[in-house]
């Protein structure tokens, strides 16, 4: 799998956390589960970048407005938030794969050449 295929399965597993909150557990955990898969299975693949960064920081954002959203708040508000968060993990998805750089670790773990664009790495 390369970086590429790594960065569509952490938006994909971000994205279904937030179709199901507030089922998704405690919504104190619910931002680190959002970038849960991004963090342990991207952000180490990848040469750091200001860009990425910037979009991740959104992504944590928008999901602790989600969580702090009230359970009894009308749902108009609920699925504002929502969006929102679906839209800054899809600017997180899109920002990895025009600016990220496959790092050295990945390059060993089989996951791209190293230096290499992310959008491009070959599919394995």
């Amino acid at each position: 799998m390369n970086v590429a295929d790594l960065v569509r399965a952490a938006a994909a597993k971000a994205r279904r956390l937030t179709a199901a909150f507030p089922q998704t557990g405690r919504k104190d955990d619910f931002p680190w589960a959002v970038i849960e898969a991004f963090d342990a299975d991207v952000r180490g693949h990848i040469e750091r970048d200001r860009r990425v960064e910037d979009e991740r920081d959104r992504v944590l954002i928008a999901s602790v407005t989600l969580a702090e959203t009230p359970a009894d708040a009308e749902a108009e508000e609920i699925d504002r938030a929502r969006r929102h968060l679906v839209r800054a993990i899809d600017y997180l998805e899109e920002a990895v794969l025009r600016f990220g750089i496959v790092n050295q670790a990945a390059a060993k773990s089989g996951h791209g050449t190293a230096g290499a664009p992310v959008s491009t790495t070959p599919k394995r």
